[in-house]
């Protein structure tokens, strides 16, 4: 991993945060620990959808995302000791910790992601210093289009630039991915870290999980538009059955290794190899490892379809992955079914499917552009008539990755007996 010292003068640094909700962000590290704005660094990360490649990144696959207008602001201001203090306007609580002294606050789980990027930024060897930090969000918590990776790389960035370092954004998503690896404890793919920090305006990302390679594919038809339809249902990756979906895909990779030379990961079995062997298999194992090899092919085919602009052939690709990620990977739930079953029946749409794990959150759907509000209207009511509320629906562009926004004059760091 190799440091780079900070330029004089980015080309990545807006001078002006004009933001709302980096505004908020701002405005919180002032009342909550009096550090004025132009103390301040201010950093933003998007978060993303995944159109096509569910559960491929930690198989070594292929992902199809894009990052987000929604993102997670990341206020920072120095301090001279190992002191951390932190605040989160959406839960409206903070926390502290100890630089020196990385032991995990259990009384507010969300600051784990924070702490153990600083932890990750510590051990390779950058001088973070201890800061007081604000959070706001217009990423919605829980709901599958990665608020977690957006405050990992906010953070990041906004703790780079008061070590005045910086590190190329392969290696700033690589060490929060390990960060929530091993500090957090989800064995998370790079999909989600990537995807904000490669993120590309108007642009989706083809992403092979293996050589880290990433093609910028533009969008040049304005006239579909990518929809969010939150369940409203949370959900805790943590405690949930993903660990236990990636131990299985191991397990396949493993025993197709016996019988296929060279093979480490199930991205390396082909749709045929897969039907030639598939007998080898315990048939829970084979239902995973099924999915995974044919998604990483719909994941490619969508790239394919992306760059042609055929978003009817993208919108298919997604509907078989739905089927997949329900039946085979059995990641779906009654409320993301009911979603995605009503947008198949609403005005406009080419395709729909679960975003992230599953286990609830959202799903996302291809619209055309002219029938949104149709959409949108058909799909709230039908998913209220079945599960009795309503979803939260609405439309995002392709954004901007992970960035600087904004930074003050640092003034006298803060020290321990402003506690």
């Amino acid at each position: 991993m190799s440091i780079l010292r900070r330029p004089v003068n980015s080309s990545r640094v807006r001078r002006s945060a004009k933001d709302e909700v980096g505004r908020q962000a701002l405005q919180a590290l002032q009342s909550q620990f009096s550090r004025p704005e132009r103390e301040a660094v201010l950093a933003r990360a998007p978060g993303r959808l995944n159109l096509l490649g569910g559960h491929t990144d930690y198989n070594e696959g292929f992902v199809l995302p894009l990052a987000i207008d929604r993102s997670v602001y990341v206020a920072a201001a120095p301090r001279s000791d190992d002191t951390v203090r932190v605040y989160s306007v959406h839960f409206r609580t903070g926390a502290v910790f100890r630089l020196d002294r990385p032991e995990r606050d259990r009384s507010a789980t969300w600051s784990a992601y924070v702490q153990g990027v600083l932890v990750a930024l510590r051990a390779a060897g950058i001088p973070v210093p201890g800061c007081d930090l604000a959070i706001a969000a217009d990423v919605p918590i829980g709901a599958g289009v990665s608020s977690s990776a957006a405050l990992e790389l906010a953070t990041a960035m906004a703790c780079l630039r008061l070590a005045e370092a910086e590190l190329p954004p392969r290696d700033v998503a690589l060490l929060c991915q390990r960060a929530e690896n091993e500090f957090v404890g989800m064995r998370c793919g790079i999909l989600d870290q990537f995807a904000s920090a490669f993120g590309q305006q108007d642009h989706v990302l083809l992403i092979d999980c293996r050589t880290l390679a990433c093609e910028e594919i533009p969008l040049g038809d304005k006239s579909v538009c990518f929809v969010v339809m939150d369940t409203k249902k949370e959900r805790s990756l943590v405690g949930s059955e993903y660990n236990e979906r990636r131990a299985q895909c191991e397990q396949a990779a493993r025993l197709f290794a016996a019988v296929l030379p060279g093979v480490r990961a199930l991205r390396d079995v082909s749709p045929e190899e897969f039907e030639r062997h598939k007998a080898i298999l315990p048939e829970l194992v084979r239902c995973r490892a099924e999915h995974v090899v044919y998604e990483n092919q719909r994941a490619l085919d969508g790239a394919k379809y992306c760059r042609a602009g055929d978003w009817a052939a993208v919108g298919e690709l997604q509907q078989q992955a739905q089927a997949s990620l329900r039946d085979l990977y059995e990641v779906s739930c009654r409320e993301l079914e009911a979603l995605t079953q009503a947008a198949y029946g609403a005005p406009g749409c080419y395709g729909a499917r679960l975003v992230g794990a599953g286990f609830g959150g959202s799903a996302c759907a291809l619209v055309d552009a002219g029938a949104l509000p149709e959409f949108a209207e058909y799909v709230a009511r039908e998913y209220e008539r079945q599960i009795g509320w309503r979803p939260e629906i609405y439309a995002c562009r392709a954004e901007q990755g992970a960035e600087v926004i904004s930074e003050g004059r640092t003034g006298e760091p803060e020290t321990e007996r402003d506690l």
